[in-house]
């Protein structure tokens, strides 16, 4: 079973300085990532996106599924009646797939301006190993966890490779 995860971070770097042990927390064995993305919400409130490529391998969503969610979560507020409706379909469209409304919202929420999130795919994680390496670092942990048919979904929903293995 797969999580979708978001690491909130009350800083503009905390999601970033966190990829970075995320790199070392795959190359140990402690986490199988299928995709990330680094996102910061500037003071004015937009998100700058970043795919971490480096970090995942041919099961990643790409770039469509992470710019969906986080405009999803971030810019429809202030893009109008016809992204508004744009918007409810993709949410619409993430709720069949297991993304519930209140994940959707309480990452919305949580991460305000000036503020980062880390957006990972994960499986086969050892959270008390990471947890414990973790621990001088602050941050939210906002998480749901998708079924394999869910996962199967959501990445036909983005036109997204298979899982790999």
């Amino acid at each position: 079973m797969s999580s979708l995860v978001v690491l909130a971070f009350d800083t503009e770097d905390g999601a970033e300085q966190m990829r970075e042990k995320m790199y070392d927390f795959q190359r140990r064995e402690l986490i199988t990532l299928d995709d990330a993305a680094v996102m910061v919400r500037k003071e004015n409130g937009r998100a700058k996106v970043k795919q971490a490529h480096s970090l995942v391998g041919a099961g990643a969503l790409g770039g469509a599924f992470w710019g969906m969610l986080i405009g999803l979560l971030f810019f429809a507020p202030w893009a109008g009646l016809l992204a508004g409706a744009a918007a409810g379909a993709v949410s619409g469209k993430l709720g069949d797939i297991g993304i519930d409304d209140s994940f959707i919202e309480e990452v919305s929420e949580t991460v305000e301006p000036g503020h980062s999130a880390l957006f990972l795919l994960t499986r086969d994680a050892n959270l008390e190993r990471i947890a414990e390496e973790t621990g001088d670092v602050d941050f939210e942990v906002i998480e749901t966890n998708l079924s394999p048919d869910e996962e199967t979904q959501l990445r036909e929903t983005f036109a997204a490779e298979e899982v790999a293995g």
